[in-house]
Formats: structure tokens, sequence, C-alpha cells
């Protein structure tokens, strides 16, 4: 079963005579059973929670990303209520993006913190958005996240230092096409030491193609290329790696399974 962890269906890029419908049926075709979509804003909750009450294979998250919280903050009590909806598995995406928001530093942790106490007391994971933001990032996790639920630290671009103090926590750790870029020498490298057992793959979509599709809209039928990718990376059967990530999928997002 080869499941997208993490896609943004509501803000898929279609040509001429493509819809959602199309696209989720071309990823079925393509082996890809089940999509997580992610929740970036309090304002594209409703989206992603229709898009999972709509197909059968999708699931949602709610959340606000750190580059969305300048356009509202949801509270502990807010995530708890939207947790409750029966396609929710997730809290997030939530965390700290330093590289491209320095200045929301103070912001970003509050929000950041609200999720991960919000998701305590509801008993869901976290997804994690973090770049340039490696100690603060783990620091709060640590101090406020309930290590026994975790999360998952998406589409991962930072050093193994990192990842393996993540694993520790009892994280998971999902790899996007990056993966395939020619300059991603160091995270092919983290790739390989990710335990079999602790890994997840994704898409992104509509961002980060992998290649051969890198400089197009991405959509979830190509996570069967990462999925190729990583299984040859890291020596392992193609059907080895999509059941791993699988069974791995349902162990996290346990309402999924």
């Amino acid at each position: 079963m080869l499941i997208d962890s993490h896609c943004h269906l509501d803000r898929l890029k279609y040509k001429e005579g493509e819809t959602l419908d199309s696209a989720v049926n071309f990823a079925l075709e393509r082996g890809v059973e089940k999509m997580l979509c992610v929740g970036i804003s309090t304002e594209n909750r409703e989206a992603v929670t229709a898009i999972a009450e709509k197909y059968e294979q999708v699931y949602a998250s709610v959340g606000v990303h750190p580059l969305d919280v300048e356009t509202g903050l949801a509270s502990i009590d807010d995530l708890i209520a939207w947790s409750k909806h029966e396609r929710v598995v997730a809290l997030g995406e939530t965390g700290l993006d330093y590289y491209y928001s320095a200045d929301q530093k103070s912001l970003q942790q509050e929000s950041f913190v609200m999720h991960l106490q919000a998701a305590a007391q509801c008993g869901l994971p976290v997804i994690v958005h973090t770049r340039d933001a490696r100690q603060d990032t783990l620091d709060l996790i640590k101090q406020h996240g309930d290590l026994e639920k975790a999360g998952v630290l998406h589409c991962f671009t930072e050093n193994w230092d990192m990842a393996s103090k993540a694993l520790d926590m009892n994280y998971y750790i999902s790899i996007s096409g990056i993966v395939t870029f020619r300059n991603a020498d160091e995270l092919r490298d983290v790739c390989k030491k990710i335990p079999l057992e602790r890994l997840l793959i994704e898409t992104d979509s509509p961002y980060l193609a992998p290649v051969p599709y890198r400089g197009k809209p991405n959509q979830p039928a190509y996570v069967r290329e990462v999925a190729e990718f990583i299984a040859e990376l890291k020596g392992v059967s193609y059907e080895e790696l999509v059941q791993a990530t699988a069974d791995n999928f349902h162990r996290l997002f346990y309402k999924s399974a």
C-alpha cells in the first residue's frame, strides 16, 4: 500500500481538463491508496476536511504553518475542537521556519507550543515543519510534546544530528522528492541512516516534484518515484519499502488504520 503521507490537495495545479478527481484517480492508478491532505492555516481547515470527507482514500490534518501565523493563530481549544473531526488524524503542519521568517520567531514558537500541547491533550501526532531552527524545534518538542504519540518531521532536509535526536524522541522522519535532486547528497546520506521502521515518504505536492518531474507541478501520484528512489538508495526492494512506510503511517496516524 503506497501512501503519500503529506500533500496539499487543496492547492494542486491543473492542466486544462484536469481536476482533483483526476488527480486522485491518477494516484490510485499508480498504486497510491492513501493520502494525507495537510492543513496550513485557519482559513483552509474546512477545505482540507471537506476533501477528506469526499474521498475515502484521503485523511486530513489541521493546523497553522509557521509561515502562516500572521493570518491567525489557532488556540489550544480551537485545535482540540478541530481534532474531533472523524477524518482528522493529526495536528499541523506546525513548527518553526527561521529561513523565510526569522522576524516571527516568537509568534512561531507560541503557535508551535499550542499545537504540541493540544496534541498531547487530544492524543494525536504532530506534523512538524522545521527549517533553520534545529535546536529550538527539538527543545520545544521535548518541553511541550507528548513523546508517546509523538509526530513526524516532514519534508526533512536537516542533518543527521537533528534526525537522530528526533528519532530518540519517538519521532518519524518523512522524506520528499528533494532526495532525488542532484544537490541533495547530504539528505541522501541522512536517508540511508534512518531506520526503515521510522521512515515515511511524501510528495508535499504541489511543491517539490521529484526527478524526472522536477520543475513541474507535483501531485500525489509521484510519491511512487520517491519510493522507488529511496528503496534503491537504502538497498531494499520496492515492495519492502512500500510495506514498511505504510505500516509506519498507520502506526503514527493511528486513526487512519
